[in-house]
């Protein structure tokens, strides 16, 4: 059951007024979010410590104050606590207190520059496995794409940085076209780029829309999240020069080691 959230008058002095809270921001008015209040503290101590980029760490004042300062409990705050632990964002030393990272070097953010070249770079990794390939039918969402396909093969795979799960993606794959993209290559690559250096495929461009979505158990099992805890699910479509549709992926990142962003030329 998730702990009722507490006034602040109930604590008496004003949060603003306590000792090493007070550029810590406070949490939504009551009502305005639906996570969990224990999320929200996840967030706004994220949040907190995306401010503190090129600090190495600083110490978080203890459990009361930040119940105090946040209006919660003190159970609330250590769920929380114990899930940035759990993330890497947060050190418990003992006797010395509770420490937040800066923003963690395995952060990254994809540029969403109308450039191809640009996409296909930024996504990139060391780190990529392949967990699957399977002949279904493609989501809801994405059937329209492939009605004349029937079937298609959904390629399941992991990537990771630093031994941190940082993405999960499904891309689903007319037959004939996925056999053609091996394991091996695409250890190495981006389907995308795959597509077009190693089959020479005319790619005319991508279609990405990203929506924050509640992470499914299997999401959330591989991407060593919380069950239901947001992710960033972003829909690629990915056209040949014949306007047909030649990937449909979802991707799934976590939201706290991935960002986008997106640049606007003018004139």
């Amino acid at each position: 059951m998730t702990a009722a959230r507490r006034p602040h008058q109930t604590y008496g002095a004003p949060a603003a007024r306590i000792d090493g809270v007070a550029s810590i921001d406070q949490l939504p008015p009551s009502g305005q979010s639906a996570l969990p209040l224990w999320l929200q503290v996840v967030e706004v101590l994220r949040a907190h410590s995306a401010k503190l980029t090129g600090e190495r760490e600083t110490r978080l004042p203890t459990e009361a104050d930040l119940a105090r300062h946040l209006g919660v409990s003190v159970s609330t705050v250590r769920q929380a606590l114990a899930a940035l632990e759990r993330d890497g964002l947060v050190t418990r030393r003992r006797r010395r207190g509770t420490f937040l990272a800066g923003s963690p070097a395995t952060e990254h953010t994809l540029l969403l520059a109308g450039s191809l070249e640009s996409i296909v770079r930024q996504q990139q990794s060391t780190d990529t496995v392949v967990l699957g390939r399977a002949s279904r039918r493609p989501p809801p969402e994405l059937d329209a794409h492939f009605a004349d396909a029937g079937a298609v093969t959904c390629i399941e795979r992991l990537r990771s940085e630093q031994g941190r799960p940082v993405s999960y993606a499904e891309n689903f794959l007319r037959p004939a076209l996925a056999r053609r993209v091996t394991n091996a290559r695409l250890a190495a690559a981006p389907v995308t780029q795959v597509l077009r250096d190693n089959l020479d495929l005319r790619l005319s461009h991508i279609e990405n829309v990203i929506e924050a979505r509640p992470a499914p158990p299997r999401v959330a099992s591989l991407l060593e999240m919380e069950l239901r805890e947001p992710v960033l699910l972003s829909t690629n479509l990915t056209y040949d020069a014949g306007g047909r549709v030649v990937d449909a992926a979802l991707i799934y990142y976590r939201g706290d080691r991935f960002r986008f962003g997106v640049r606007i030329d003018i004139g």
